[in-house]
């Protein structure tokens, strides 16, 4: 089988790749634990060096890499240059912080010793999507390898060529050669790679089918995952929100990587007393973007990253427009070649249309009318997903306690759009996934939470 990297741009086959064999396969998933078997020996200090040196070469080659990410996926260059700038951030975190977010905890009890230390589990399997090629994966890595655990990825199909960079990357720094290593392999080889015993967990960034594929997988022989799905990310615009604001924000956050974000802003629920203005203030900054070639300064939008996803995500627009909604901009398929699809705006969205229910992977917007604050948290709540929401207004107490114990999602921001950051956890509840990414408490998720008592 060959695994094929396209331009979505304008169609063209960028390069070929032949797929690894199952043997292939699994010699790698034996290299990287014999690897594994030293490496968690090393020290916090000695493993800090090295992924400094990570953060180093990503912000040395930031425009390489984003050309890379531009060609393959369509990223704007402008987004790609601060993709790998991010991921030098998160690779600074964990050196930074990897040894006091790990340090063994004592405990109390009637034992004359007893703590908790946590020790790596070995290789980790991650299955990664295509839409943030680098960042995906480095928010990954960086704090399995920290804590002492190799890692082997299975990137998608159309983004080979980023994760052989990726590879290269930890090389580079000095990482022993099996450290972290990238298989070249289709989605049908993942069950296989689950099931190898040398396998200990799985962590998996991607759509909600492909995240209940894998836990299926994995809990058939009991390893534990980490999910981060899709989302119908829900932002609540209340009477008193300042509109300027909050549509500069609902449009930016719809419209990043050409909207294909798992926490893009995708439904906006506005209530009536503002909800004309804030429609026609968004509209407006709907247009001012522009779409056309990713690698130009100029391009607010590039492509969306394959035509089957664009095919997709047209079909959804046009069955919510036959079930009831009005399409106020875009909903048309440019003439010409790539992947594009122009920033759409939907309004009259209402439960029972894909607008409303589904995920729509792409810049499409739907404006949700509400009566009032209580219907607007309920319209935002009333989704099998909870990945991201955002509230916005002017009291911002009143917002902090809706975002605080109101909106069921796994990340709320107030007065900003939703984006993910080292610092803080990161992942969803219901279909949007489990398990948490970042902060102290990714780094804890692929450990052995041990604890030790002595008489």
């Amino acid at each position: 089988m060959t695994l094929e990297s396209i331009n979505p741009a304008n169609g063209r086959l960028l390069k070929s790749y032949h797929e690894m064999s199952d043997n292939e396969i699994a010699n790698i998933i034996q290299k990287s634990n014999d690897a594994w078997l030293e490496w968690k020996k090393t020290t916090f200090d000695q493993r800090s060096l090295l992924m400094k040196k990570s953060a180093e070469i990503l912000r040395a080659r930031s425009t390489e890499f984003a050309e890379l990410m531009t060609a393959e996926m369509g990223k704007t260059l402008k987004e790609g240059k601060a993709e790998a700038e991010k991921c030098a951030w998160v690779c600074d975190y964990y050196a930074d912080n990897a040894e006091t977010f790990l340090k063994e905890e004592i405990i109390e009890t009637d034992a004359s010793k007893s703590f908790v230390t946590f020790q790596p589990l070995g290789v980790i399997l991650a299955v990664m999507p295509w839409n943030f090629p680098f960042w995906q994966v480095f928010r990954f890595a960086a704090p399995a390898l920290m804590a002492g655990n190799c890692g082997v990825l299975k990137h998608a199909s159309n983004v080979t060529g980023c994760a052989l960079a990726i590879e290269d990357i930890f090389k580079q720094a000095g990482f022993p050669e099996n450290a972290f290593r990238s298989f070249v392999a289709g989605s049908k080889k993942v069950q296989a790679i689950i099931e190898n015993p040398l396998i200990k967990a799985v962590t998996l960034t991607g759509s909600t089918p492909a995240g209940k594929a894998v836990a299926a997988a994995a809990g058939n022989v009991l390893k534990k995952t980490v999910l981060e799905l899709g989302g119908s990310d829900a932002y609540v615009i209340l009477d008193d929100a300042n509109l300027e604001m909050a549509a500069e924000s609902c449009v930016n956050s719809r419209l990043i990587n050409a909207g294909q974000s798992c926490i893009a802003a995708k439904r906006f629920i506005v209530t009536e007393a503002v909800a004309d203005n804030f429609e026609r203030l968004y509209v407006e900054k709907m247009q001012k973007k522009i779409m056309g070639d990713p690698s130009e300064n100029k391009t607010d939008i590039g492509p969306q990253a394959r035509t089957d996803l664009r095919d997709e995500l047209h079909e959804q627009v046009k069955k919510s427009i036959k079930m009831g909604a009005k399409c106020v901009l875009g909903g048309i398929i440019p003439e010409g070649s790539g992947a594009f699809y122009p920033p759409t705006v939907l309004t009259n969205v209402s439960k029972g249309m894909p607008a409303f229910d589904e995920e729509l992977f792409g810049p499409v917007a739907a404006i949700i009318k509400v009566k009032n604050e209580d219907d607007a948290i309920a319209v935002a709540n009333d989704s099998v997903f909870g990945l991201g929401t955002a509230v916005f207004s002017e009291d911002v107490k009143k917002a902090e306690q809706i975002a605080a114990k109101k909106l069921d999602a796994g990340c709320c921001f107030v007065n900003a759009f939703v984006k993910s950051d080292p610092r803080l956890p990161f992942g969803g509840i219901k279909q949007s996934g489990y398990g948490r990414e970042l902060a102290h408490y990714g780094i804890k998720e692929f450990v052995n939470i041990k604890t030790v008592y002595v008489k």
